[in-house]
């Protein structure tokens, strides 16, 4: 949480400028550092194919901001502006790949994604391949263009190289019974850093498709044994948090990164609450039929 780590003053671009040569793989300010030492993160969550959306996201206190490919308005060309959209408003980036989309996942990355979520990992075999598409030889098979991502970070090329593997995170996203039935295999894999939490998808999975419930007891449970596996695996474990109150509960449970609020839930209510304040200075108005 930025209001926690001060990320403004840390990621300040003229202040990387003046740095160039000196990111390590051991500087604390890193997104994969934090996570690995055990430091809250919480992450926005981009919808709305819109780099100035983004910025916003960052500038307004935001330490992360996830832009998202699988349900979300955004694409190659909104996410690679988005990115750098996020470098000038001082916040991580993040992207959520389509299902299936390594090859997504590794321009991406050379776009500038400091952490790839991969959606619909079941298996062993799908969570190597997705580690392939993002990580270099010989972790993976990422192939060598980072043209972009070492413009954002201010980087030389070979300085990037020496980090690349260890600052780039790869998470899988777990949300059928099949990821968790699989999740000591997937986690077993070597070069992905972790797991994301789909509570959603994964209240649907654990109730047969009865229920959506990704605040529900169960699935709580369920959300607090995966947090608890990655953990003795030395992996990070991130959720989709559901309210104020899950973000709480998902640090106690021992998850690092927690996604809270998306762009076009915040737009609705705020636009909402604007309305009725109108109306209830005016005593009638569109926001009469909310």
């Amino acid at each position: 949480m930025r209001h926690i780590s001060g990320l403004r003053e840390a990621r300040d671009p003229c202040l990387m400028a003046a740095n160039q040569e000196e990111t390590t793989v051991t500087d604390p300010k890193t997104l994969a550092d934090k996570l690995r030492s055990g430091q809250p993160v919480i992450t926005g969550w981009s919808m709305l194919a819109a780099p100035i959306v983004a910025e916003l996201f960052a500038r307004s206190g935001y330490e992360a901001v996830t832009l998202d490919l699988q349900h979300g308005m955004h694409d190659f060309k909104s996410a690679s502006d988005g990115f750098a959209a996020l470098v000038l408003g001082g916040a991580h980036r993040i992207a959520r790949i389509p299902v299936g989309g390594n090859a997504t996942a590794s321009r991406l990355a050379d776009m500038g994604a400091e952490c790839l979520i991969a959606p619909m990992i079941n298996s062993r075999a799908d969570a190597e391949a997705f580690v392939k598409a993002v990580k270099y030889p010989p972790v993976g098979e990422r192939s060598w263009a980072p043209f972009r991502v070492v413009t954002l970070n201010q980087q030389t090329p070979d300085a990037y190289l020496k980090t690349a593997n260890e600052q780039t995170l790869a998470l899988a996203m777990v949300e059928t019974r099949t990821s968790v039935d699989a999740l000591e295999d997937i986690l077993a894999v070597p070069g992905l850093d972790g797991v994301f939490v789909g509570p959603s998808d994964l209240s649907l999975a654990l109730s047969s498709g009865e229920k959506l419930d990704p605040n529900g007891a169960e699935t709580a449970r369920v959300c607090g044994e995966i947090a608890a596996r990655a953990k003795a695996a030395g992996k990070i474990a991130g959720i989709f948090c559901i309210g104020a109150a899950k973000v709480e509960e998902a640090i106690a449970q021992g998850f690092r990164l927690m996604a809270h609020g998306t762009d076009m839930m915040m737009f609705d209510e705020a636009a909402r609450a604007h309305l009725q304040e109108v109306d209830a200075a005016t005593g009638s108005g569109p926001a009469a039929s909310y």
